[in-house]
């Protein structure tokens, strides 16, 4: 395909970015067990998709939680915890002169703003963790690719707008602050795409939607292309894993590679909602020749050739050896399903990723005409 790497990254980068289909993976330190002590965390953000998450994680294991946000974000949530307000751009006054045990970052874009953070918090937290991208690298035609494959650069590292170039440079380069103020004491988390309920871009949520509709679903390429994703709860549990076993260095944070393959996914999704969904799968070459798009279009899938020849393969093995662990699939496919069903009608009429159904129509006339 002559697909291009910018135009992939200008859908996968800018939205914001398991698997054996029922069986999930070991952890070494008993992620989900043996109650810690009680830690004091302070979280940057904490109320939009892997914010909550991380909250309710948290909380769940019996820590306290302090929020620092704008108050402009869900501002409802979470009314019984500590917020302090400030905006990390520029105002971090309601931080100076407290301490907590760790801080997490789920909101660092720009490396100068990252750079601000943790050179206030270098001597405030034991740990600072840090929640990067696998768009960070800089090469992906490499299938099995690890934390110690190059990340990508950029020609002035000042520039601060962040596009589909430069989004995951600037990633790399927040990285790079956080550890400069807080050397071995720092994790940094590069997940790949984040799914599940509240996940308001529908990048994961179009397929279960779309086969609970049933009828004739235009697919993507041969079904042999391999996927990953993981599930938002389960990465915010393994953030405060990370940090109660004291988990430092750089993981990739994603579904078991070369596991899951789109197919799989479908037809997971056709067995969970029990719909009548019959899978019409179209070649890359064709959906490409009438401008249907990975993954804006058909979410979750790029074909695996050429520089994307390792997307939906990259290593997994660090993070489960320090206690990454992913829930059946079938589960983050029911559970989102549901979510959206109890979203206000006017949400519902029309999802923010995926192809829209009269065009999904077009193009799979075109190929039952191709001749």
């Amino acid at each position: 395909m002559n697909w291009s790497r910018r135009e992939f990254l200008s859908h996968a980068a800018l939205g914001g970015l398991a698997l054996g289909v029922a069986t999930s993976l070991p952890a070494c330190s008993g992620q989900q067990n043996n109650k810690s002590k009680k830690l004091h965390l302070l979280i940057l953000g904490g109320t939009a998709f892997l914010g909550p998450a991380t909250v309710e994680a948290a909380l769940d294991r019996g820590h306290r939680m302090t929020l620092f946000n704008r108050g402009k974000t869900n501002p409802h949530l979470f009314p019984e915890l500590e917020k302090l307000r400030g905006d990390r751009n520029d105002d971090l006054k309601a931080l100076h002169g407290r301490t907590w045990d760790a801080v997490i970052d789920t909101s660092g874009y720009l490396p100068r703003v990252v750079d601000l953070s943790a050179e206030l918090l270098a001597n405030a937290v034991q740990q600072y963790v840090f929640l990067s991208t696998i768009s960070v690298y800089q090469d992906y035609s490499i299938v099995g690719m690890d934390e110690n494959a190059p990340v990508g650069k950029l020609p002035n590292e000042s520039v601060e707008e962040i596009d589909s170039v430069t989004y995951g440079p600037l990633k790399a380069l927040c990285e790079k602050a956080v550890e400069q103020h807080l050397p071995s004491r720092t994790t940094i988390i590069r997940p790949g795409l984040i799914v599940g309920p509240r996940d308001h871009s529908d990048r994961f949520t179009y397929w279960p939607v779309r086969v609970n509709r049933g009828g004739e679903v235009l697919a993507p390429g041969t079904g042999k292309d391999f996927i990953q994703f993981i599930d938002v709860r389960d990465l915010g549990t393994w953030i405060i894993h990370c940090i109660e076993q004291k988990v430092f260095g750089v993981y990739n944070a994603d579904s078991s590679p070369g596991r899951l393959t789109m197919a799989d996914f479908l037809s997971e999704c056709k067995t969970v909602t029990g719909s009548d969904a019959l899978f019409t799968w179209v070649d890359a070459s064709f959906l490409e020749d009438h401008g249907v798009q990975p993954w804006h279009d058909m979410p979750v899938w790029v074909p695996a050739e050429g520089e994307y020849a390792g997307f939906g393969q990259v290593s997994t093995t660090k993070a489960q050896n320090h206690g990454l662990m992913i829930r059946p699939v079938a589960d983050t496919i029911r559970d989102t399903l549901t979510w959206f069903q109890e979203q206000p009608e006017e949400r519902q009429a029309k999802l923010r990723a995926g192809i829209a159904p009269e065009r999904e129509q077009e193009v799979l006339a075109a190929w039952r005409d191709r001749g």
